[in-house]
């Protein structure tokens, strides 16, 4: 039946007013408007958790992901969280990049701050993450294994500059307009081997300045520093040849810097160390004079060296092995930082996340070969397969004997053969002597998702005899799809589906398998943020405002 409005409507007219006369007043009912009476019966719904039957279901969390600031503050999201859910999930202050600080210690303070104040409303917290390969402090982690830097024993020549002439890259080296260049063959270089560069002067000139190769450097010499050219030469007739200093190619500063050269037939080679004069001080450029032979000139590996007193500094790598120490080392310490820190009340953690390759669903990810971000450090790129055991291992000895520990990744109702490749890597890890408690299925999906597959991916996980735990619920309309351009069919289609997968959850994993559900986005998402930006994937728009798809989830959980 319709809802009616009732309005009022006052006839008066000038003359009624005029005179005093009574008012007439006629009464109107107008249906209500759809979207309203539509909003209104959303609205009547109870909280969401209300809907469990906790008689039949005592162990089940329904849990929500929230930020730490958005929570501990006691704004909406506090009061709404505490309202429809059991649990929470920190989307990121839990995890190795927001606790451990660049020395290494641990912030602990607002994690604790944050469990408290949980506890204190009732809610469970759900610990999100022990090891992953995003959200690290990884140049902390990186820092632990980098080479260790020694001093050398004993003053040594420092490179400045060189040129080998095996690629075209002139970056430090050039010519003027009376020179024609090119390079010798390979094998025609100094020696026999590689390639050298060819100048050509063709013709006498009246200065041997007219014709100049210039090699550049930096920073400038200084009075007093000393210096060794050397390089390898030879010409096509017997010349010679001196050298300037320049403050750049073509700045002339002095009338000799590294000597004169001599260059015959065959190959020979040059060296001269030299200490800087006042004459030569602030230039960055030899510049080599070639103008009085005409011929072909062939220069080869030349290096600029300058002299340090005090030594060098040497790179020692460590051995795979030792990195491999250090990273089980650094994973120790932050797991029985946190999972100490936080045992009295966090009973359950996210022990590994996302472990699996995608386009490899057997094999673990890796970091190798690829461009990282800069919080992205791969546990198993040092710690190999058994990264994950090792990781297990830490959080059942610092945590309580009774605390239950998931592997947890993405994808699973979407590539089928990820999905048996996280459940085999969960048998390796409990064949190595850890135990796996439960398998996280995140589910980051759209309303078009594939049903079937989602679920044959139940029945996989159900076969497991784990407890499994939908962690990471949320879902978008379809690909591309934002807020804006929404309909109401497709909020439709999005409530069908957040009952289909909660309906299915509690049809295909036994009772004694079902951990909880987590709604990973409760309001819509942002335009702003970094995670499915400006998709309607809530349960509430931005404005705290109950969907179609709020229903769905009751639908779900009341079908179970």
């Amino acid at each position: 039946m319709k809802q009616l409005y009732k309005a009022t409507l006052i006839l008066a007219g000038s003359v009624v007013l005029a005179s005093c006369s009574k008012y007439e007043a006629l009464d109107y009912e107008v249906a209500k408007p759809a979207t309203i009476a539509d909003q209104e019966q959303i609205d009547a719904y109870e909280p969401l958790k209300s809907y469990l039957d906790r008689q039949a279901n005592p162990a089940f969390k329904l849990g929500a992901a929230v930020s730490m600031n958005d929570y501990v503050s006691k704004g909406l999201m506090y009061r709404l969280v505490n309202s429809n859910f059991d649990e929470i999930t920190l989307g990121y202050e839990m995890k190795h990049g927001a606790v451990v600080q660049a020395n290494g210690e641990l912030a602990l303070t607002p994690v604790t701050n944050l469990v408290s104040i949980a506890k204190n409303a009732g809610l469970t917290v759900y610990g999100h993450t022990l090891a992953w390969h995003a959200n690290q402090n990884a140049t902390y982690l990186k820092s632990l294994i980098a080479p260790v830097i020694t001093s050398s024993t004993g003053p040594t020549w420092d490179l400045v500059t060189g040129a080998d002439f095996e690629t075209d890259a002139a970056t430090n080296y050039q010519v003027n307009a009376n020179l024609t260049t090119s390079f010798t063959a390979a094998g025609e270089g100094a020696g026999g081997t590689g390639r050298a560069f060819k100048m050509t002067n063709a013709t006498v000139r009246a200065n041997d300045w007219e014709a100049q190769f210039f090699l550049k450097f930096s920073p400038a010499v200084v009075a007093g520093e000393q210096y060794e050219l050397s390089m390898k030469v030879r010409a096509d007739a017997p010349a010679s040849f001196s050298t300037q200093a320049h403050v750049t190619p073509g700045a002339y500063k002095h009338w000799d810097f590294f000597g004169t050269i001599s260059a015959t037939t065959q190959w020979i080679t040059y060296t001269k160390q030299i200490t800087v004069t006042q004459d030569m001080a602030t230039s960055g450029a030899i510049a080599f004079n070639l103008g009085k032979t005409a011929t072909n000139y062939y220069f080869d590996d030349i290096t600029l060296k300058k002299y340090n007193a005090t030594g060098g500094q040497v790179k020692v790598e460590k051995t795979a092995e030792e990195k491999r120490m250090l990273i089980i080392q650094a994973m120790e310490t932050w797991i029985k930082g946190i999972v100490t820190a936080t045992k009295d009340d966090v009973k359950v953690w996210d022990v590994v996340n996302e472990p699996m390759d995608d386009g490899k669903p057997d094999e673990l990810k890796t970091g190798i070969g690829r461009t990282t971000a800069a919080d992205e450090f791969y546990w198993q790129d040092y710690m190999g397969k058994d990264y994950a055991v090792k990781a297990f291992q830490f959080a059942r000895q610092y945590g309580n004997a009774t605390d239950i520990h998931f592997i947890n990744d993405y994808n699973l109702e979407y590539s089928l053969a990820k999905c048996r490749g996280l459940i085999n890597y969960v048998k390796y890890i409990e064949s190595q002597g850890a135990k796996v408690d439960g398998i996280g299925t995140q589910m980051h999906i759209n309303a078009n998702a594939d049903r079937e597959k989602i679920v044959e991916m139940f029945t996989l996980l159900a076969a497991t005899g784990k407890l499994i735990k939908v962690s990471e619920l949320d879902m978008g309309i379809a690909a591309g799809v934002k807020t804006p351009q929404a309909t109401a069919a497709d909020y439709a289609a999005q409530k069908e589906m957040y009952t289909f997968v909660i309906q299915k959850y509690f049809e295909i994993i036994p009772k004694a398998q079902q951990y909880g559900i987590t709604i990973w986005s409760p309001l819509d998402s942002p335009a702003s943020s970094f995670w499915r930006a400006g998709e309607p994937i809530g349960l509430w728009t931005e404005g705290y405002v109950r969907k179609p798809a709020y229903v769905g989830v009751v639908e779900g959980l009341k079908k179970k």
